[in-house]
């Protein structure tokens, strides 16, 4: 796993840790039942304090997408799959609404996406 940190984007470290979990889980780059780093391990890795690293999973664990086990480590849940939708869903109107955004900026019409997106789909999306 692949976490940067920015010492300067004014975003608690933990909060980074989490949020780079957190998006590799949602995106399926992280599956149900893979093992997460130690908390000593990344803690060492990212050259930061074990509290610091241990706060970001307790975040992770809180949210249901992680969950931690004594002696054995951390690992990615498989039963909030409800949580993960929820969250897949909010990227993708992010995502939407950026498109909308782009479009109303050339002056492309609703009506004229949804046509141009069924054109693409009736291609298979490519």
């Amino acid at each position: 796993m692949n976490i940067l940190l920015s010492h300067s984007s004014g975003e608690p470290i933990y909060w980074q840790i989490a949020g780079q979990i957190r998006s590799a889980i949602l995106q399926g780059e992280l599956a149900p039942g893979a093992a997460l780093p130690s908390i000593r391990q990344l803690a060492k890795d990212l050259q930061i304090s074990v509290i610091t690293t241990k706060r970001a999973y307790d975040e992770l664990e809180k949210e249901g997408l992680i969950d931690s086990v004594v002696g054995k480590g951390s690992f990615v849940s498989g039963g909030n799959q409800e949580f993960i939708r929820e969250q897949q869903m909010k990227q993708l109107e992010k995502q939407i609404r950026e498109l909308l955004d782009g479009c109303h900026s050339i002056s492309v019409s609703t009506d004229q996406l949804i046509e141009w997106i069924r054109l693409l789909d009736q291609e298979g999306g490519k």
